[in-house]
């Protein structure tokens, strides 16, 4: 048996199919980053989020990855601009696709402050992109030379692609079963309430059946569009639901091009002959050479270490979103396993945090001014994330250490300072809660993937 269903899993990834899908996607995908690239360089926020502050969040595990000196930042933007060309011209396409993946992932390494799921979605699509043949047709490339054209791939190119976009959907419907967005309706209660004022729909958006509405039916749409998207007859109108979706949140909330990349992006569940139409258009563009009809298809070799490749992506993409069960306590507040999980605006926090530099001998202590070393958005983010938080206090624990400073009129030279915070939370709408409290030297805290102790118990209450 277990030798039958091998050969069906070989079968379903390995037959050919139309490269059409993959193409289109390719040109979509190259496009929507070149813009992006692009936008990013306008709206100023290189210089905002990479050159102006004077110190980063990065990763556990990339503490090597530094940003670039001054405006050398500006380089990995140029190149990204010339790879999301490159993609979307099918130029060069395999170079391409690496530097713009390893450009784009580079960027996002840098500073966690600056985190978003449809970064995060970006980056691993660029990196599958690197891996199918997406320009075998309708590209420069072929166009250069004829003998890389292909009408026919391997099903897996376009199937892996189908299935990371499922996820973001799936998990962030399964995120969505939470007590706080299915009975409460939070966090959209009060982000609606921002459109109160507004003529005319100001008390439509108040509603607190609307909060409802929207609530459940993002919840829905997120658990089965994936599934309604992959079958013929209920494609057409799945879609619509795509488009209508993500054009009211792209309309409600600041969240950027991902609405756009969405939209865009599931067209590859669409047939080949759906995309084959529009792309006729482009033979003029790319030539008669791209346009040839040539059926001829063989199995890739390696289809063993294909399988396994794909079945470990896979089970990575299952797996880093369901981490949070390993840790105790309530995810939102603990933050524990949330990035990297397709939780996609499901919370709502405010927090302000207070630091201080104490001396070990004599118990005094400064208060640190957080804008004086934080950007506005570092601030923003960091006070409601504990990892955040305990960088922070490791690099003040470095500037401070053997340093003199001023106690009203006495100097001290400090040695190996302590560093506590206060700080209070407010998730959803509660009223803010001790978060983090001074008993803890956070100096003695390690940045890890263990559990952290020192956070304060979350309160629940219905107070809100």
């Amino acid at each position: 048996m277990v030798t039958a269903i091998n050969r069906r899993i070989h079968s379903y990834l390995f037959r050919g199919v139309s490269i059409a899908p993959l193409v289109a996607f390719r040109i979509i995908f190259g496009a929507l980053m070149l813009f992006g690239a692009l936008r990013f360089i306008a709206k100023g926020w290189v210089q905002d989020l990479y050159i102006t502050p004077q110190i980063y969040f990065p990763y556990l595990g990339f503490e090597w990855i530094k940003p670039l000196p001054g405006n050398w930042m500006y380089a990995p933007f140029v190149l990204m601009v010339v790879a999301a060309t490159g993609i979307l011209l099918g130029f060069r396409y395999r170079f391409s696709a690496i530097l713009f993946f390893v450009c784009f992932t580079y960027i996002e390494l840098i500073d966690k402050s600056n985190y978003l799921n449809h970064y995060y979605f970006v980056s691993l699509v660029a990196f599958l992109m690197c891996w199918v043949p997406a320009n075998a047709s309708f590209s420069l490339d072929t166009y250069r030379k004829p003998s890389l054209r292909k009408q026919l791939v391997p099903a897996w190119t376009i199937l892996i692609i189908q299935l990371q976009l499922s996820t973001v959907y799936f998990f962030a419907g399964i995120a969505k079963l939470n007590s706080d967005w299915l009975f409460h309706a939070q966090p959209l209660k009060i982000w609606l309430q921002a459109y109160r004022d507004m003529p005319y729909l100001g008390s439509f958006f108040a509603s607190a059946w609307l909060a409802f509405a929207f609530s459940w039916f993002g919840c829905f749409y997120d658990l089965t569009i994936p599934f309604f998207l992959r079958f013929r007859k209920t494609r057409a109108v799945a879609y619509v639901f795509v488009i209508i979706f993500h054009i009211v949140t792209w309309l409600l909330f600041p969240i950027g091009v991902f609405p756009w990349v969405m939209i865009f992006s599931t067209l590859i569940f669409f047939s080949p002959e759906f995309h084959e139409r529009w792309l006729n258009a482009l033979k003029y563009l790319f030539g008669k050479r791209n346009t040839t009809t040539e059926n001829a298809y063989t199995v890739p070799k390696s289809t063993r270490v294909i399988t396994l490749a794909l079945g470990l992506y896979l089970a990575i993409q299952v797996l880093v979103p369901l981490r949070f069960v390993l840790y105790p306590g309530d995810l939102f507040w603990n933050e524990e396993g949330f990035r990297f999980s397709w939780r996609v605006m499901l919370m709502h926090k405010e927090g302000y945090a207070t630091f201080y530099v104490v001396d070990p001998n004599t118990g005094n202590s400064i208060q640190i001014v957080n804008s004086q070393y934080l950007t506005t958005t570092q601030e923003d983010q960091f006070a409601t994330q504990p990892d955040m938080i305990l960088q922070f206090a490791h690099h003040l624990g470095k500037q401070f250490n053997d340093t003199v400073i001023q106690y009203g009129t006495q100097q001290v030279h400090l040695k190996h300072p302590k560093i506590e915070a206060e700080v209070y939370v407010s998730l959803n709408g509660r009223p803010h809660q001790l978060f983090i409290s001074r008993k803890t030297n956070l100096l003695n805290e390690t940045y890890s993937l263990k559990h952290r102790t020192w956070i304060e118990t979350f309160h629940d209450t219905e107070n809100f």
